[in-house]
């Protein structure tokens, strides 16, 4: 921590319920669309109040010789973090998903505005727990779990980083055409796209992939590993499908090879307009890194 007072930045999402309004105009017109869809609009403005009182009971848990900050998601890419932050992420877990790229080390405490509506792995805790918890974070007095992330290097130095899971593949149903080397094996493959999960996101989409596949993974949140599934690889004379899983480890990694001559990707945690282009002739390593999300267990 720096010599100045910590600064609490609060993090949280555009409700549903003002994303509506902006896409339709205006609320009778929102209200018309979910209920052509079985929603109303009550239960869409009740979780904008759950989500307005825990926002506004974090900004009151701060000490008031604190620096206090707040943003929402969609503007982290604009916004500085310092090393001196600590983030409080209000809302449900794929929030710090989202923003676990942005940071370098910070400690995140996941908030949930109503435990009923999330899993509660990233957003465990409630914003009542604040007012003790943060001292501790600030005096380094509470355990972190360093959760993993992987990163995928592009051979012109672009990159990015997930804490749940990478996706390489192509931007539309076509399938996506590659050579993976894993080791010291290479095939050329035709698939659905390649994931590489982490082990926090071995409880989201890799978790899917498992039960279809048979293949298991089973590793904690905190171990220095991730695993690799091409999705639906199609064997052919020309294509194959030997290496459709693996492991990796931090002195192994995952390389692929676009054969896709437009329409190649590679995006993080389900943010599929922040994506990198994955055409013809590029090369991408996928693994580990040193950077991990920090979350605050709150003991």
């Amino acid at each position: 921590m720096s010599s100045l007072e910590p600064r609490a930045v609060v993090v949280t999402r555009q409700p549903d319920f003002d994303r509506l309004l902006a896409a339709h105009a205006t609320k009778g017109q929102a209200e018309f669309f979910l209920r052509q869809r079985g929603q109303t609009m009550k239960t869409v403005a009740a979780r904008k109040e759950r989500q307005a009182v825990a926002v506004a009971a974090a900004k009151r848990a701060v000490p008031d010789d604190w620096r206090t900050a707040e943003v929402l998601r969609e503007d982290l890419d604009r916004f500085l973090f310092s090393d001196g932050d600590i983030v409080i992420a209000v809302g449900q877990d794929g929030l710090v998903a989202n923003l676990a790229k942005y940071l370098s080390g910070q400690p995140v405490i996941g908030i949930t505005p109503d435990p009923e509506e999330t899993e509660g792995i990233l957003t465990p805790l409630t914003a009542d727990r604040l007012p003790a918890l943060l001292p501790k974070v600030a005096a380094g007095e509470t355990d972190l779990q360093r959760r993993t992330m992987v990163a995928a290097e592009l051979d012109d130095g672009q990159s990015l980083t997930a804490l749940n899971e990478l996706f390489i593949g192509h931007c539309s149903h076509q399938s996506a055409r590659y050579v993976i080397q894993f080791g010291a094996q290479k095939e050329f493959q035709s698939s659905s796209g390649v994931i590489v999960s982490t082990g926090t996101g071995l409880t989201g989409w890799a978790r899917s992939i498992m039960a279809a596949t048979h293949r298991q993974a089973d590793f904690a949140p905190d171990d220095a590993r991730a695993v690799y599934f091409a999705r639906e690889p199609w064997p052919s004379r020309t294509s194959g499908c030997e290496l459709a899983f693996g492991e990796l480890a931090p002195d192994r990694d995952v390389i692929l090879i676009s054969r896709m001559n437009e329409g190649g990707v590679i995006f993080a945690d389900g943010i599929e307009p922040d994506f990198l282009p994955f055409n013809w002739g590029s090369l991408v390593k996928v693994g580990l890194t040193k950077k991990t999300l920090n979350l605050v267990l709150g003991n």
